[in-house]
């Protein structure tokens, strides 16, 4: 399966971090069957967000150590570039990349917290695409067990 890890999970699966962003990551690059898809803009905004002081303070991670584990990300998956963002996300539109990011890498699933990728219009976009937008929790369980989400 092709999956898109928003910033949000992508942050809190580093590798200071525990818990399920983390153990997803895990289990994506640890398995065959599923690509990681990842844009410029996806790794550009990952190292800004990394940096920040409130998650500065719960995982301390040094610029090489961030430099590294985005290396690690690019290495393993797939990276697209983004031809036609769309105006998508009415209430952010700095979540149109990522939406953009998933459908340029042809995925079948965006994994995301962001509330503002959970609305009923981001969805049924996502829908015309063949996306399926799910938080981490739901994802994991859903590799796990095979079990798809519905929404």
């Amino acid at each position: 399966m092709r999956i898109v890890l928003d910033t949000n999970i992508l942050a809190r699966a580093n590798f200071r971090a525990s818990g399920s962003a983390k153990a997803l990551l895990e289990y994506i690059m640890d398995s065959e069957d599923h690509t990681l898809i990842l844009s410029p803009f996806l790794l550009t905004e990952l190292e800004r967000v990394l940096n920040y002081p409130r998650l500065q303070a719960l995982w301390p991670l040094t610029g090489e150590e961030i430099a590294a584990y985005i290396q690690a990300l690019q290495d393993f998956g797939e990276t697209v570039f983004l031809a036609d963002v769309r105006p998508v996300v009415a209430d952010d539109a700095d979540d149109d990349p990522v939406l953009a990011t998933a459908v340029s890498g042809r995925a079948a699933c965006l994994c995301t917290v962001d509330r503002h990728l959970r609305t009923l219009a981001v969805r049924a976009y996502a829908d015309t695409h063949g996306i399926e937008i799910v938080n981490d929790v739901e994802l994991l369980r859903w590799l796990r067990t095979g079990a798809r989400h519905v929404h």
